[in-house]
């Protein structure tokens, strides 16, 4: 009884809290996407709430995906022809992997299943096997508006770390707390299916999970295992925000750890703080700028970094050359896979991209999968290009803020 009463009462406080305005993240992904607010069948209409329904009436919303997909031919996606395709067939291997684990994917298994007959090491056989599968559908924002959007990019960051803390590795790389509910919306109120809320019993009470700087503030109180400890605090924040990482042992070896959890607060731009504060100028706001700035101003980084109340927890992965796991549940693939929001493409599907390399006007034009999720990629026509392991890697990511178009390319069951 009283767990239900638990998860009431925590229910009915985001309810309630849905008419409240949450602050858009930007950056790279912190991980599977959150319920920043979930709107309330009852909450009256608002500014900040405007998909809110009027108290006692029915909206009837179009389908997910329809109202920002226009049928596009092969010939409008620039390079289509030209795109190494073997580099993707991998990466689309991947993917039907992933998606014959998942409900209600049955139209996606028909055509991973025909993939099989496919000679992957061919271009023109992998070009001719989706041409003949799937359809492109050029995406755009919510209101039509526009078709171009923002692409980022993220990577899978190097950290030296021990799994003992010592006065040189003395930052904590935490597991996923004892006392952090998880709580779905979807089993208590259908409307909201898909919603997620965090929290923490205190008393006889459900209350918000304790922000960045109260569990860095826990230190050893906070009731969840250490799996490692790292040397530096900024690398540590970017590790949080890239959602995956593998760290360097004293003994040489590599430890992976990959998303876990996250605390439910909302993620806040530290980068867009700094510019705000007239700190770093927009064009220095990149990874590799917040870094330095983080090291020139050593007795100011806390501060910085608790002005984001969102915390990441992880869990440890067996050692392996892949890349790391994205929501999916498939090992990401180097400058083939992305993250990208649900809400506008499905999971899974391959996406045609076009877009430019960082800081430059050379063309990146190729097919990717939609293998990945995060807290900061939100809306249709957006992306986060994933760059694979290292320093390399992170160099392209951390400057990576390019315009983009997408294509969806899906088969006709699963169209609009």
């Amino acid at each position: 009884m009283f767990k239900r009463q638990t998860l009431l009462l925590l229910a009915a406080s985001v309810l309630l809290a849905a008419c409240e305005h949450f602050p858009a993240s930007l950056g790279t992904p912190e991980g599977p996407p959150e319920a920043a607010s979930a709107t309330s069948p009852s909450c009256p209409p608002c500014a900040a709430c405007p998909t809110c329904p009027e108290v006692g009436k029915e909206k009837p919303q179009p389908p997910t995906f329809s109202r920002r997909l226009t049928p596009a031919a092969w010939a409008d996606l620039p390079n289509w022809q030209k795109d190494d395709l073997r580099a993707a067939w991998p990466a689309f291997q991947q993917s039907c992997r992933g998606l014959a684990k998942r409900a209600g994917a049955e139209v996606w298994q028909a055509v991973c299943s025909r993939a099989a007959a496919v000679n992957g090491q061919s271009s023109a056989a992998v070009r001719e096997f989706f041409e003949r599968e799937l359809r492109p559908y050029a995406l755009s924002t919510d209101d039509l508006a526009a078709t171009e959007g923002m692409v980022t990019g993220y990577y899978e960051p190097l950290l030296q770390g021990s799994r003992q803390k010592t006065a040189r590795f003395a930052h904590a790389v935490h597991g996923a707390p004892d006392n952090l509910l998880t709580i779905e919306l979807g089993e208590l109120f259908p409307e909201l299916k898909g919603k997620r809320v965090r929290g923490r019993v205190e008393g006889n009470k459900v209350v918000p999970y304790w922000t960045r700087g109260e569990i860095l503030a826990a230190d050893s109180r906070l009731p969840a295992q250490a799996l490692a400890w790292v040397e530096d605090a900024i690398e540590l924040f970017f590790l949080q925000i890239q959602g995956s990482g593998r760290i360097r042992l004293p003994d040489g070896s590599l430890m992976r750890v990959n998303y876990a959890d996250q605390n439910g607060h909302p993620y806040r731009s530290i980068g867009r703080l700094l510019v705000e504060r007239g700190d770093l100028k927009l064009e220095e706001a990149s990874m590799q700028g917040i870094q330095a700035w983080a090291r020139a101003n050593p007795t100011r980084l806390d501060e910085l970094l608790n002005s984001n109340p969102s915390y990441v927890f992880f869990r440890e992965m067996p050692a392996s050359n892949d890349g790391p796991i994205g929501a999916l549940g498939v090992p990401l693939t180097a400058e083939r896979s992305i993250a990208i929001d649900p809400r506008a493409i499905p999971l899974g599907a391959p996406v045609f991209l076009a877009t430019t390399y960082p800081n430059s006007e050379r063309k990146l034009e190729r097919l990717v999968m939609a293998q990945d999720t995060g807290g900061a990629i939100r809306g249709a026509v957006r992306a986060d290009f994933f760059w694979g392991f290292g320093k390399e890697a992170g160099a392209q990511a951390g400057r990576m803020k390019q315009n983009g178009r997408l294509w969806v390319l899906l088969p006709e069951g699963a169209a609009p």
